[in-house]
């Protein structure tokens, strides 16, 4: 029962995050955002990960802890993607639209909210793979808050720092979340062997 749960969360998250990538790319690419374009590929790398989660779900506990293993890797790439647009943003710090920026995020936390309350009720069914989908449903939302504040900080003060910082801030977050899915799924690793 409470797999059959999982199973229609994940797939409900995947589908929003993997049609919402779409939308957060194009603007991003139109508007310039580095924390926009970051959290677009959030969505694509959610949407995988739920993706994976749905497939691991019937398989042993023990090949469920290496797959989380590999969604802990996954959870890397956003924040490398961060990373490096962050430092091609950094060379030249044009401020991005803000209202198209706001806007976008306001979607995006909206999708985000309601992927993780789908999930913060089944976060526990499956381990270390339903807690990574869980993560990364909570950890874009504050993403999008972030993204929020620097469209209006960027209004009030035209700068490319703010869609900056808050780009950086992503890439923490992201090795935060990769770092608790990993030492998770070791734990559940051993806790089998």
């Amino acid at each position: 029962m409470h797999e059959a749960a999982l199973r229609r969360a994940v797939i409900a998250v995947a589908t929003l995050n993997f049609a919402y990538f779409f939308v957060e790319f194009g603007v991003a690419r139109h508007i310039g955002s580095v924390s926009l374009l970051a959290d677009s590929i959030d969505f694509l790398e959610d949407a995988s990960v739920n993706f994976l989660v749905l497939i691991a779900l019937g398989w042993s506990a023990r090949r469920r802890a290496a797959v989380a293993m590999l969604l802990a890797l996954l959870l890397l790439v956003p924040g490398i993607a961060t990373a490096w647009m962050a430092w091609q943003k950094f060379t030249s710090l044009a401020p991005p639209a803000q209202l198209a920026m706001s806007a976008t995020g306001l979607g995006a936390l909206m999708v985000n909210t309601y992927c993780a309350f789908l999930l913060v009720r089944v976060r526990n069914v499956a381990g270390s793979l339903s807690r990574a989908a869980f993560l990364s449903a909570r950890n874009d939302a504050f993403a999008n808050i972030a993204i929020i504040l620097a469209a209006g900080i960027t209004a009030l003060w035209p700068s490319g720092w703010p869609d900056l910082v808050v780009g950086l801030g992503i890439f923490l977050m992201n090795l935060d979340a990769a770092h608790e899915v990993y030492v998770a799924a070791r734990r559940e690793n051993r806790g089998v062997a």
